[in-house]
């Protein structure tokens, strides 16, 4: 599809789409969707033959999956906010009780209730509420701050109090985290009080004070990252070998021999799988592309008169560059690990739907609005336009 395909006067759905929407965001997405598919070409295949699968089980069933994901986010992106806002209480709602269900009837994975099997496929609940919750604030927060009396805050801190403490259940501490971030990040657009910003970060602190006492996962997950002769460092190590095995340029797509001992390579550790076979080059790419997707996401709302607007992309943003960031940091040892995928490039399908879900919302909130497009009277010059003899309201 080109520029030439609509012309500015085409009236239909996808006309009006494709002249309002930011292209520059599409083609970013589009590019990091491409460096997954290729590096699940890469990681996909051992990661396979580990479990004894064949050989493309883990591609296949990506691919199965990523069309999906493309249609869903180009489906949401056609929505105006109200529509989008509509969406994601809709969507909170049956994420909370999805949540609910998983502490139910869930699938334990490694002692943690995260999972519904649904069929063949299991269903992380989580990866869809992460957005919902985000775009559900913005509108709290922007409704509380416009009109008096509506206890918008409340409300705000309410549902994330509740999506939080079903998290903690499953347990999921880095998930809570990632999302009381992305909900701080509005309450301060939003206007936090300076108070409240000491009492946030105070509460921060002591949340993961209280994760480490509490949650011995999480302890053994600080511990070897602070030593990690302290414990199993297995998967930490190969990562950073990859890394220097790839230096500048890498060894060669498909010839990397360090991703068929790391369990993970697929999921939690493909950035180290892109830094050995395609070396800093490609590792530095993905990091602008994602410091792209975010800075130009917020850009294009920082001057918008919507308040529901700035705070949800400002919320959505946070969230998908938060997600990346603590993905690469993992990988490099610059943080403790944490199982959380790299946006549309590592291997999972909750996640890729998820994901596409929410920056289908960014694309439609940062799509120009009708008094922002250009018409044929405002291509004319100011000089050679007709003064009319008439009074702004008309005859009288």
């Amino acid at each position: 599809m080109t520029a030439l395909s609509f012309a500015r006067t085409d009236t239909s759905v996808l006309g009006h789409w494709w002249w309002t929407v930011d292209r520059w965001l599409l083609a970013a997405l589009a590019l990091l969707i491409g460096i997954g598919i290729l590096l699940n070409l890469a990681a996909g295949p051992p990661a396979a033959e580990r479990i004894g699968a064949d050989t493309f089980h883990f591609v296949r069933r990506q691919m199965v999956f990523l069309p999906a994901a493309v249609a869903l986010m180009l489906s949401v992106s056609l929505l105006g906010p109200v529509a989008v806002r509509r969406l994601a209480v809709l969507g909170l709602l049956g994420g909370i009780v999805l949540l609910l269900a998983t502490l139910i009837i869930g699938s334990p994975i490694n002692g943690a209730n995260r999972w519904l099997r649904i069929g063949g496929f299991s269903l992380q609940a989580s990866e869809f509420v992460k957005p919902c919750l985000a775009v559900t604030a913005a509108w709290l927060f922007a409704r509380g701050r416009l009109e008096e009396g509506f206890p918008g805050r409340a409300l705000a801190g309410g549902v994330f109090a509740v999506v939080a403490l079903l998290l903690l259940a499953q347990p999921d501490v880095g998930m809570t985290m990632v999302v009381a971030a992305v909900w701080c990040a509005q309450f301060f657009l939003a206007g936090l009080p300076l108070a409240l910003v000491f009492l946030l970060i105070v509460a921060g602190i002591a949340t993961l004070v209280g994760a480490y006492f509490v949650f011995p996962h999480v302890a053994s997950r600080i511990d070897r990252f602070l030593d990690p002769a302290s414990g199993d460092s297995y998967q930490i190590s190969r990562s950073m070998m990859a890394f220097q095995d790839g230096g500048l340029w890498g060894v060669g797509p498909g010839e990397g021999r360090i991703k068929g001992s790391l369990p993970d390579a697929h999921t939690d550790f493909i950035f180290a799988v892109a830094g050995e076979e395609f070396g800093l080059f490609l590792c530095l790419l993905m990091v602008g592309l994602f410091a792209f997707l975010v800075l130009r996401a917020i850009v294009r709302v920082w001057l918008s008169d919507n308040l529901f607007v700035l705070l949800a992309v400002g919320g959505l943003s946070v969230q998908f560059g938060l997600q990346a960031l603590i993905n690469m940091a993992s990988s490099l040892h610059l943080m403790p690990t944490k199982g959380m995928t790299l946006p549309f490039v590592s291997y999972g399908g909750s996640s890729m739907l998820g994901l596409a879900l929410g920056m289908g919302m960014v694309l439609a909130l940062t799509r120009r609005r009708p008094s922002e497009l250009p018409t044929a009277r405002s291509t004319v010059p100011p000089a050679a336009r007709p003064v009319s003899p008439l009074p702004p309201g008309g005859p009288r």
